[in-house]
């Protein structure tokens, strides 16, 4: 076990840039097992979920080659397998293999899948689109057990604009014998890089960044090389970091487009100055952030929504940031009733929340924060009160840094080099 001891109020300046989309690369590699011709993916992040994916492709026969940033692999080898159990509990993403397993081989086991414990997570969107397509599933309270003769396509209307759901509803669909058609599909960026991934093996899908997709099926995908986009929820955090420490810090490699709604709830209602220019974002120094009242004077909310709204994997980095800013303002999670659970440590820290019930909380800033004895709970979490810690005073230390190490690549050392006083200790 290892623990981050952090020094906090320090200045942090600098540039930074980030991995690539932890949660494009999991779909990305999954979407190896539809095809024998080799896959290059370049810009991946080197994060644990990522390192947990790999060992259950291994297992699987995908034939990978280790080049840093870069993975070439071959599913050419590839056989049916049932992954370990202890494995899927480590990565949620791991339900991803469920779409390429059934076209691939026309049956797939698969555990119940684990992750961050941030509320019920249900698959019921991704069973219901399989079936669909043709798919039995059966569920024994330990495995789902999924067998097709032959996948075909269909009109699907998805029950939630799932991500993972959409996702794996794609990759049973693209080898899928005549059209499917997705509607209420997920069209965050993530979807958009598996999809081109996909077009770029010999796949025809359509529609995408849409929430309808239509996916003509291939007899079979071929090889191919692609870079995945970076990861926008780690600018977004190296976005709320910069707004509560002195120092400006530069973030390199955004892509705008995928910035629009997080840029305008942090400069909009948290008050943060920034500036874009090209590929690059600059969160300016000495911040004034300032809670922005509603025309009626009314108490503003910042809520998550399916793309392109803001994503619920950055409301604790928001819920962080208003903790520092002038004002008050209700976070409002919709998808996840235990995502909010964490503000008692933030609390404990000096922060004034109210947390009114699982989903929403009223923070009223700006609070000072002191440093506290801390534990990660989930990725996102982990990240906000690793944020906390650095614009605290005093000293604080958080456990069960490998959490935050599913999500975000070598982060202590990234902060270090802004100037962060941060140190990865042994327990």
């Amino acid at each position: 076990m290892e623990r981050l001891v952090i020094e906090g109020n320090h200045r942090l300046t600098g540039d930074v840039t980030p991995a690539g989309n932890k949660n494009a690369a999991l779909p990305l590699l999954a979407a190896t097992l539809l095809t024998d011709g080799e896959v290059t993916l370049h810009n991946i992040p080197r994060i644990g979920d990522v390192g947990t994916m790999l060992q259950l492709l291994a297992e699987l026969g995908v034939a990978i080659r280790d080049e840093g940033s870069t993975l070439r692999l071959c599913a050419k080898a590839a056989r049916f397998g049932a992954p370990r159990p202890e494995l899927f509990q480590q990565v949620r993403g791991g339900m991803l293999l469920a779409g390429p397993m059934l076209g691939r081989f026309g049956h797939a086991v698969i555990p119940l899948p684990g992750g961050d414990r941030i509320g019920r997570r249900r698959v019921d969107t991704h069973l219901l689109a399989l079936e669909a397509l043709g798919a039995q599933v059966e569920f024994n309270h330990y495995n789902f057990t999924m067998r097709a003769a032959g996948l075909t396509g269909a009109d699907i209307l998805l029950d939630e604009a799932s991500v993972t759901g959409t996702e794996n509803t794609i990759m049973a669909a693209v080898l899928a014998h005549g059209t499917t058609v997705i509607r209420n599909a997920a069209s965050e960026p993530h979807v958009q890089d598996l999809c081109a991934l996909l077009n770029c093996l010999g796949a025809r899908i359509s529609g995408v960044g849409s929430n309808t997709l239509t996916i003509e099926g291939a007899e079979k995908l071929g090889g191919g090389e692609f870079t995945i986009s970076p990861d926008y929820l780690e600018v977004g955090s190296f976005l709320g970091l910069g707004a509560v420490t002195p120092g400006e810090i530069r973030i390199h490699g955004v892509v705008p487009e995928h910035m629009r709604m997080i840029n305008f709830v942090f400069r909009e209602r948290l008050g943060v100055r920034m500036q874009m220019q090209g590929d690059v974002l600059t969160v300016a120094d000495e911040q004034d952030l300032r809670i922005r009242e509603d025309i009626d004077g009314a108490v503003p909310k910042i809520d998550d929504a399916p793309w392109p709204q803001f994503p619920a994997d950055l409301m604790s980095i928001a819920l962080v940031v208003a903790t520092q800013a002038k004002g008050t303002v209700l976070i409002h999670d919709k998808m996840f009733e235990s995502r909010l659970y964490f503000v008692d440590k933030l609390i404990d820290m000096g922060a004034k929340i109210i947390l009114c019930d699982p989903h929403r909380a009223v923070i009223v800033g700006p609070a000072g924060l002191r440093g506290q004895e801390l534990s990660s709970p989930d990725i996102r979490a982990g990240m906000a009160l690793l944020i906390a810690a650095l614009a605290a005073q005093g000293t604080s230390t958080i456990a069960n840094v490998g959490q935050i190490d599913r999500g975000y690549q070598q982060i202590d050392q990234k902060l270090a080099a802004l100037g962060a006083h941060i140190q990865r200790v042994k327990t």
